[in-house]
């Protein structure tokens, strides 16, 4: 009896351990029923948004249709006229990424490590952030002119406060008692940044990054719709004034895809940098 015991005691624990490993492979399982079900949901839309233009449901004058959208994007990419566009547009956008991440990591890392400092700017940052960026996109247009740096610096505008205040709430949120055990262990202000507040604070940043780049490539197309020569922007407003609705629809797309593939590559480098960190089961992407 006693080995029955123990047997069964043994058996529990074996599968108690095996429940590990099982949870560990379940964000993994899900991975193509998650990718299976996005698939799904896109050809819903697209094929509804299909046949209801062509019974009639919706205008295609207002709506145009899938099928001529793709081959508007078609015609783009083999005749190549959109890679010029789209490298002013990307070059635009990755600059306003870098810059206004850069200023938002290092300045909300200095207002989260000194206080008196976020106290005396703390109305100042308010009241910027108050500030509508849409009007703010004129005056840069004023200052810098048509070329690429009126829209990097709207650009920087919107990315700049979504990464200071995701730096700023994670280095706020480290533990008090990493802190002061890195302290205690002669850590200076350097190391205690380096290996301590960033590595922590680093899944905060990453989130930001990720609303981030929507928000670059937004800043530079709407500079570009309201005064450029170039990019994706520019090929948008000339089609609206053309009432071109395909057009706007095929820039539209254009566009998606570019950030699409952009967020997967953050994911890629999150992935990396916090593989250290225990797996917290799936994200909105499907684990890309």
């Amino acid at each position: 009896m006693s080995a029955l015991r123990q047997d069964k005691r043994a058996s529990s624990r074996l599968s108690k351990d095996a429940e590990v490993p099982r949870s560990k492979r379940k964000p993994r399982r899900r991975r193509p029923a998650v990718l299976i079900s996005q698939i799904a949901v896109a050809v819903i839309i697209v094929a509804g948004w299909e046949l209801c233009a062509r019974t009639g449901i919706v205008d295609e004058f207002f709506f145009s249709k899938p099928s001529d959208i793709a081959q508007r994007v078609g015609e783009w990419f083999s005749t190549g006229m959109i890679w010029e566009h789209l490298e002013v547009t990307l070059v635009e956008a990755g600059l306003a990424l870098v810059i206004g991440g850069v200023l938002g990591l290092l300045i909300g890392f200095l207002l989260a490590r000194v206080e008196f400092i976020a106290a005396v700017f703390d109305p100042y940052i308010k009241i910027l952030n108050s500030l509508p960026r849409v009007v703010l996109a004129p005056i840069f247009l004023l200052w810098f002119g048509l070329g690429i740096w009126s829209k990097v610096a709207f650009g920087v505008t919107l990315v700049f406060f979504i990464v200071f205040f995701n730096t700023y709430q994670g280095v706020r949120e480290v533990d008090r008692v990493l802190v002061d055990n890195a302290r205690m262990l002669g850590a200076k202000e350097g190391q205690l940044v380096r290996h301590v507040l960033l590595p922590s604070a680093l899944t905060w940043i990453f989130s930001s990054l990720h609303i981030s780049v929507g928000f670059a490539i937004v800043g530079a197309v709407v500079g570009e719709y309201l005064g450029a020569s170039k990019g994706v922007g520019y090929l948008i407003s000339q089609a609206e004034g053309t009432l071109d609705t395909t057009g706007v629809f095929t820039g539209m797309v254009v566009l998606s895809v570019v950030v699409l593939i952009v967020d997967v590559i953050v994911n890629r480098v999150e992935r990396y940098l916090l593989r250290w960190k225990p797996a917290r089961g799936m994200d909105i992407a499907g684990g890309q």
